[in-house]
């Protein structure tokens, strides 16, 4: 494999303004190519001042040009975008009317130029990716709290003379584009864990990371950086081009063959007892994020304690995280002592939720500030501090996923990272009100926290596809280029007809019976299993959602079916070897009318566990106990509209 990654913050000796996540970028980048990626890359950089355009076409030309058929080319750009009215012999292939491309560091890359070089590379059978993260990438090419990856252009800039090379794109296969935006929308840049990023790079790599990204195809992993990003609000979409069934976009990401997982496993290191995945593979750092996070030797393993018993007191081999490293974990063995000369496989069996950080304004109101400050460091069980919460002294402290409260006129506004409601106003009078803030927190904590909710190990994942088809039809729908399913009305004004599916759950395993969970998360911050309520699924077998009778899409009764309209759903698939107690899953939608004292949480102490620790379940009577296994999750984001 062939890497060329270019990352500019510094734009000032062009006069331009600087950035601050793109050297970042690439060095995350990077980092996760060099520990994920065998043989090890062939990795070329260009920073700042050293990315001219010359510099980065050579390197496409010569460094990527290396690479031979079943090689892989990756060419990964974090800088500025930029946008100019198109030239009048381009408005065939400019819809838009404006012309795209990359800002390197002594002037503009046009994005019909870059398409150009990168085709041209994978003439010779190259499996060539592109990463793009600025402005407008979805053209084929970032903004600040977030800071956009933008800049006009500049007077120097011969735009007239920028069609060089736009034509001549050689004939067969080309290369896959992975950008962070649409091509008429801004990217942006944010704090995360005191550091500077990409929002669409932290996403993607948080994605890679989490569920196993080199085993996923293009579609499915946009898919998971999609969902990732909606923190960031509704004016970022990432994008896959081209789209196509059957194309690049079906492929493996960067070209590597679909392979089977292996469980983790646990051995005995220089520093004592580890487990082979860490930060990396989406588990919380350090000693305080190791707090909740358990594994379990499989039963499988006939050897270890607890294997091939059940119930509620079986004596399971359970390990406690200690301290969460990059590529492992440092865990302590409970009630059991494993043998130093052997491994044992061991999957996740309790996940530690990552707090929320919560920006508190309300610098002109100190009595309700206080009263806020008060409410959300008793928002926990018992009336102490919540572990879903943590009140961020700024941009820069806040880390994960960020709430802000801004109190103005007597009430408090919830909004995301990009400053969109998350809910309505709620009124701020006294210290009633402000506990019923700190209750929707938590409950806005608890759902995002379920909605995200990522297995770092994905061997199930494979084993089982959700399926979307409009109803009376056979082919399942495909996610667009922005990671959704897309399902509009019928009809016309006065007579809008809602959309109908059908929604199959394919166990595509030939020896394996998997138990699974459909979940319906919705924008007004609920969650139900009412379409698939839990169910084993046999080899080759396929589960029907609502029994098989069609899934009614449409909008909820206070939203008037209108051109433009549209709400939001994610379908969330758990799967796992036996059943999962399915009551942390259910929530109620978000309700300002609701007791303020309230406590919506499903996980107090701020830990998942797929198994209930007391070995308890909403199945009901009969069926047979939990026993530690493996579990995955899918999630397949869904939009409803009223077109026009």
């Amino acid at each position: 494999m062939f890497a060329l990654l270019v990352g500019i913050d510094d734009y000032a000796r062009s006069g331009l303004s600087s950035l601050a996540g793109c050297l970042n970028d690439v060095s995350a980048a990077r980092s996760w190519l060099e520990r994920q990626v065998r043989p090890s890359p062939v990795v070329r950089t260009l920073l700042d001042a050293e990315a001219t355009v010359d510099a980065v076409v050579e390197g496409i030309e010569t460094h990527l040009g290396q690479a031979g058929p079943e090689d892989t080319a990756l060419f990964w750009f974090s800088g500025h975008g930029t946008e100019f009215p198109a030239l009048p012999e381009e408005s065939a292939i400019e819809s838009t009317g404006r012309s795209q491309a990359l800002v390197c560091a002594d002037g503009p890359l046009l994005d019909k130029r870059l398409r150009v070089l990168l085709d041209r590379v994978a003439t010779r059978g190259t499996h060539v990716a592109a990463v793009l993260d600025c402005c407008y990438a979805g053209g084929a090419t970032r903004d600040a709290t977030g800071t956009a990856r933008f800049l006009p252009p500049a007077p120097s800039w011969h735009t007239s003379a920028l069609a060089r090379d736009a034509e001549g794109a050689p004939a067969g296969p080309g290369h896959v584009l992975l950008a962070a935006s649409r091509l008429d929308q801004r990217s942006y840049e944010d704090w995360f864990d005191g550091r500077r990023h990409g929002v669409f790079t932290h996403a993607l790599l948080g994605a890679l990371g989490e569920v196993g990204g080199r085993e996923l195809t293009y579609r499915r992993l946009l898919a998971a950086v999609h969902c990732r990003m909606q923190g960031s609000g509704e004016r970022q979409h990432p994008v896959l081009l081209p789209q196509q069934a059957g194309g690049p976009a079906d492929r493996p990401f960067l070209g590597g063959a679909v392979r089977e997982p292996s469980p983790y496993l646990l051995r005995y290191g220089a520093q004592g007892w580890e487990v082979d995945c860490g930060t990396v593979h989406g588990l919380r750092d350090g000693e305080n994020g190791a707090r909740g996070t358990e594994f379990t030797v499989l039963p499988a393993d006939r050897e270890a304690p607890g294997a091939g018993q059940e119930g509620p007191g079986a004596d399971r081999a359970v390990l406690r995280a200690k301290s969460v490293r990059a590529e492992r974990t440092l865990v302590e063995p409970s009630s059991w002592t494993p043998d130093h000369n052997r491994s044992y496989p061991v999957t996740l069996s309790a996940l530690a939720l990552p707090p929320v950080s919560v920006l508190v304004e309300a610098s002109g109101d100190p009595s309700a500030a206080r009263e806020l400050a008060e409410a959300i460091g008793s928002a926990g069980p018992g009336g102490g501090p919540s572990p879903l919460l943590r009140t961020a002294a700024g941009p820069e402290d806040a880390s994960g996923l960020r709430l802000r409260v801004v109190v103005h006129g007597g009430q408090a506004r919830v909004l995301l990272r990009d400053g969109s409601a998350a809910v309505a106003p709620l009124p701020l009078a006294g210290p009633a009100d402000a506990r019923r803030i700190a209750s929707c927190l938590v409950h806005l904590a608890s759902w995002h926290h379920l909605r995200d909710l990522t297995n770092p190990d994905p061997v199930l994942g494979s084993l089982v596809r959700v399926e979307v088809t409009p109803w009376g039809g056979d082919a399942p729908m495909l996610p667009d280029g922005s990671g959704e399913l897309l399902c509009s009305y019928g009809g016309g004004p006065g007579d809008w007809r809602e959309p109908r599916v059908a929604i199959r759950i394919r166990n595509r395993s030939t020896s394996r019976k998997l138990w699974c969970v459909l979940l319906n998360l919705t924008d007004n911050y609920a969650s139900h299993s009412v379409l698939f309520p839990g169910h084993f699924i046999a080899p080759g077998g396929v589960g029907h959602a609502l029994d098989g009778e069609p899934v009614h899409l449409s909008l909820p009764a206070n939203r008037t079916p209108r051109p433009g309209a549209y709400v939001r759903d994610w379908l969330k698939l758990i799967v796992a070897e036996g059943e999962l107690n399915t009551v942390p899953f259910q929530f109620d939608p978000w309700d300002p009318n609701a007791p303020a004292d309230r406590d919506p949480a499903r996980h107090a102490d701020g830990v998942f566990r797929p198994t209930a620790p007391d070995g308890s379940r909403d199945m009901g009577a009969g069926t047979r106990p939990v026993t530690p296994g493996q579990w995955a999750t899918l999630t397949l984001p869904l939009r409803t509209v009223v077109p026009g």
